[in-house]
């Protein structure tokens, strides 16, 4: 009865004079069952009997739509979906990768580690002075932001991958289950066509199927300024927004901390 107890208490809150209906004789807050269904565009039969805890499983199709009439927010429709089915609805993608202001105070809070956040696409939108100093976001046009175009286009960046062959297979195989767990393939076909199209490396590593996690691991670079740097890696769900990720590289020893402060410096006095 969890479910029929939750569309019971998310129909009560909504208020039925703002949407148009009319106040007068109605016993009880709220809509009622028959006008949740009918703007549910279901039956009110399947509608009460799913208040009622009758009538089996709903699907995924059935909850979408009583989400939208309920007008419940991303969290309290999640909520739906685990009390109806036991999983998480699909994700929604925003029609542009904005940010909020505080996933970036976030990143500025990191001083010597190089932070970021990219989208499913992966393209860097948002990074702190770390990743600046030792990536080189700042100043590029957004579409030389995509890690995969850095990876294998561009001959700079690649030069700077201690083992590139190795990064390029394991970065390829990493999008891809990015791609699949978000249910978001569609979104990447121009930039995956692009890539094939301009990179045999890419096109031929794309065919592979090759999958693997990108949770956490070590990377080592050959900075044109720093030298080689060895950085501990970790990426992180940003809550409410499975188009977008973080990821956070802490410098693996003292030393490499110190280059990193080191190339702040730097980019400071050029500031």
């Amino acid at each position: 009865m969890e479910l029929g107890d939750y569309l019971k208490d998310r129909r009560a809150r909504i208020d039925a004079a703002a949407l148009g209906y009319p106040t007068a004789r109605r016993r009880t807050p709220g809509l009622r069952r028959e006008e949740v269904a009918q703007r549910a565009n279901i039956s009110a039969t399947w509608y009460t009997w799913l208040e009622q805890g009758r009538g089996g499983a709903p699907s995924g199709e059935v909850l979408e739509r009583i989400a939208r009439a309920l007008m419940l927010t991303g969290v309290e429709r999640e909520h739906l979906f685990l009390l109806g089915l036991g999983r998480p609805p699909e994700p929604r993608y925003p029609v542009e990768a904005s940010l909020s202001p505080r996933i970036q105070r976030v990143l500025d809070a990191l001083p010597f580690s190089p932070a970021f956040v990219k989208t499913l696409a992966w393209d860097v939108i948002a990074w702190n002075r770390p990743a600046a100093a030792v990536f080189g976001y700042t100043g590029q046009p957004g579409e030389q932001r995509n890690i995969l175009r850095r990876i294998f286009l561009n001959p700079r960046n690649q030069r700077m991958q201690q083992d590139w062959d190795s990064v390029a297979r394991f970065v390829v195989a990493a999008f891809r289950v990015d791609l699949a767990r978000a249910g978001a393939q569609g979104n990447a076909e121009d930039l995956v066509r692009e890539l094939c199209a301009a990179s045999p490396d890419f096109a031929r590593l794309w065919q592979s199927n090759d999958v693997t996690a990108y949770s956490e691991g070590n990377k080592q670079l050959h900075h044109p300024v720093a030298g080689l740097l060895t950085m501990e890696y970790s990426s992180f769900a940003i809550d409410g927004r499975p188009d977008l990720g973080m990821m956070v590289y802490n410098p693996a020893t003292p030393e490499d901390a110190d280059k990193v402060r080191a190339l702040l410096l730097a980019s400071a006095s050029y500031a």
